[in-house]
């Protein structure tokens, strides 16, 4: 998500566009004179809004949906013109190689759209959008916008193998995370870098690496880079590590101050995530009671409209009941459901993990564990 350390003119015209509002409608969606916003879109680096105006300005894009985020980012990208980095080749395409207008305002809606679908674990309709851009352009025939949309690209390929549990290997999100990476990196786009760091510590984690994955986090948790959701994230994820490394007390202690963060940003869908991983957590330091009751917050909440939300969810759910013999058959029936929905979406990394708990309790439950599991294939 984009954040804006310190706004003028130029961030806030951006910001009017993104929303896709009139001067006036901006003018009264933020509070503040007419005059003022003409002046903004006027002397654009040349103005800054007042303090309080600034702080106005950071609540509006905080609310904002990601598809705004991308149409804002792109202004800014436009706006702002070359930045070429050290040891970088600009490139001067004639109008021959260079793309036209349209064609980047199309790759910019493709883009919302691919946002959209990996929400909803639209794979398939994802990854055709994205191949449509990705293999379009030579890197050379790309101003500093095209390289930018290329970039944002090539991270969301990133977020679609990391969902379908491609982690590893050269067609894997580590390394389309990597390629985003190197590109933010040239165009000298700190945050965006940061925000990759952030993903490659996520598939750091998912490759098995905790360790590693613990201290990346720690050191994104308080990088001034990222935005303070990111880093809630970032502290949320380093508790999530050491859970599964065994240090549960910790972790959930680390993953209650995240939650509160996230409650203090008002992102629901964030909060309800770290209710999950606190139920999990107390679980594997043995408390059942404190894990069903963050697994119903969890519940209560989860965004329904994901399929991969439902998914972890229901084998959160699935794992915490297994852990008594008592609810032992209502936790397989959560990880059947939960298989079935991973199987029909294509999540490889969930239907691994299902599986890596169901094998765990195959022991304790002796042969029915077995027909479970042959049912689900």
């Amino acid at each position: 998500m984009a954040t804006v350390h310190h706004w003028t003119g130029l961030e806030a015209r951006a910001l009017r566009l993104a929303l896709r509002m009139s001067v006036r409608a901006f003018a009264e969606h933020l509070g503040v004179a007419v005059r003022t916003v003409s002046n903004w879109d006027k002397f654009l680096t040349e103005v800054e809004p007042r303090v309080d105006t600034q702080a106005i300005l950071d609540t509006a894009l905080v609310r904002a949906d990601a598809a705004v985020h991308l149409r804002f980012e792109t202004f800014l990208s436009e706006a702002r013109g070359p930045r070429p980095a050290p040891g970088r080749r600009v490139t001067t395409a004639g109008p021959r190689t260079c793309p036209r207008t349209w064609e980047y305002e199309s790759w910019t809606d493709d883009l919302d759209r691919i946002v959209v679908a990996l929400s909803r674990q639209g794979f398939a309709f994802a990854d055709h959008l994205l191949g449509r851009w990705l293999n379009r352009f030579r890197p050379t025939e790309l101003d500093d916008k095209g390289m930018y949309l290329l970039a944002r690209s090539t991270a969301l390929l990133g977020d679609l193998k990391r969902d379908q549990g491609v982690v590893v290997g050269p067609l894997s999100a580590q390394h389309a995370y990597a390629g985003a990476r190197s590109i933010f990196a040239q165009l000298d786009i700190p945050r965006r870098v940061a925000q990759l760091d952030l993903s490659l510590a996520v598939v750091t984690e998912m490759s098995g690496r905790l360790d590693t994955a613990a201290r990346h986090y720690e050191q994104l948790a308080v990088d001034d880079r990222l935005g303070r959701r990111d880093r809630a994230r970032a502290r949320l994820w380093v508790g999530t590590a050491l859970s599964k490394d065994g240090n549960h007390d910790y972790a959930a202690r680390v993953m209650l101050a995240a939650s509160r963060d996230f409650e203090e940003l008002g992102e629901p869908d964030d909060w309800s995530v770290a209710h999950q991983k606190l139920a999990l957590a107390h679980r594997g330091a043995g408390d059942l009671t404190k894990a069903l009751h963050f697994i119903a917050i969890a519940r209560r909440t989860g965004c329904a409209d994901s399929p991969m939300q439902r998914v972890r969810l229901d084998t959160a759910h699935g794992h915490i009941l297994l852990s008594d013999p008592v609810t032992r058959d209502d936790g397989l029936h959560a990880l059947d459901r939960a298989a079935k929905l991973a199987a029909q979406y294509g999540m490889r990394h969930q239907l691994s993990s299902i599986e890596g708990i169901r094998t765990t309790t195959a022991g304790a439950d002796g042969p029915r564990a077995a027909v479970t599991r042959e049912r689900c294939r």
